[in-house]
């Protein structure tokens, strides 16, 4: 484990702008320490906390960004009403001992005259997130990019549960030669199997206690796929059950896990859902195993 090898603050540094960020990265780095790095929003979790353990066994340094970044809010989107407990997150990573966070604030990320975005193709316009939110996904980018840039960390961690914007991540880094190792950590879960998310505790009592059906549809589904069954009757069946259990369904779809394209049981793939129930709309998916075809 790497980490085990450095000693942890009692408390994470909490680092404003780019100069005192890159400054204490340089002092790791003099030191030959490696450095991973985990973007948020804030709002932590046990799931955003569970990256921070992945990090700690492949890095010596965990860096935590919370920025709640509007440029991927759409207009119909209400960024005034992001969850925002910076005290309870800092908490949370002096628990988990991580050694900084860096919080920029607005400012700072987009100063005036800020006039660059990434355009993008690929497993961003793959018809999933992008036709709900069209300008997502060139937000991320740019925001990630930078996050990048600012601090060129040895590896950044990224939750699988917007697998999406995994692929998308994966995809930037590749294509602008950036030399950072990008992994995935898996989805946290409830007992009950909803994945864990910021978004969750705006769920009335009955929304809560529906949740669960979209991982259970998943899981039910991919199974179903793989073990040979029509994917098209297999996902017909599972947007049935879904609208039967008092959500509407943006997409249910089987998909490439690196593309994002048309998917085959050849390759490994993914089943990816996202439904509204009530007010709040929940993203999920599972892997479906490589194999032949029946």
């Amino acid at each position: 484990m790497v980490g085990s090898f450095v000693t942890r603050m009692a408390e994470p540094l909490v680092l404003n702008d780019v100069d005192a960020l890159r400054g204490q990265l340089a002092h790791w780095r003099a030191r030959r320490e490696t450095v991973a790095l985990v973007p948020t929003m804030g709002a932590l979790h046990d799931g955003h906390v569970s990256l921070g353990r992945i990090a700690q066994t492949r890095a010596h340094h965990v860096v935590y960004t919370i920025f709640v970044n509007p440029t991927q809010f759409a207009p119909t989107e209400d960024l005034s009403a992001y969850p925002r407990t910076f005290d309870a997150d800092r908490a949370k990573l002096s628990a988990l001992g991580a050694d900084a966070i860096f919080a920029p604030t607005p400012d700072i990320m987009y100063p005036p005259g800020f006039a660059t975005t990434i355009t993008l193709s690929g497993p961003a316009v793959s018809g999933l997130e992008d036709r709900f939110r069209p300008t997502h996904f060139a937000g991320v980018a740019t925001v990630v990019a930078k996050l990048l840039i600012q601090a060129m960390p040895d590896l950044a961690i990224f939750g699988e549960k917007d697998f999406q914007q995994l692929a998308v991540i994966r995809q930037l880094v590749r294509d602008l030669d950036l030399p950072i190792t990008i992994a995935g950590g898996p989805t946290l879960r409830e007992s009950d199997g909803l994945a864990m998310s910021s978004r969750n505790v705006y769920l009335s009592p009955d929304e809560r206690a529906s949740a669960p059906l979209l991982q259970r549809v998943l899981s039910e589904a991919a199974a179903a796929i793989a073990a040979g069954e029509d994917p098209d009757s297999v996902l017909a069946y599972g947007r049935e059950r879904i609208l039967q259990g008092g959500f509407a369904l943006d997409y249910l779809e089987w998909r490439d896990a690196m593309s994002l394209g048309a998917a085959s049981r050849q390759k490994p793939s993914r089943l990816l859902v996202a439904a509204k129930i009530g007010r709040t709309r929940l993203i999920d998916n599972v892997g479906v195993p490589a194999g032949g075809e029946p």
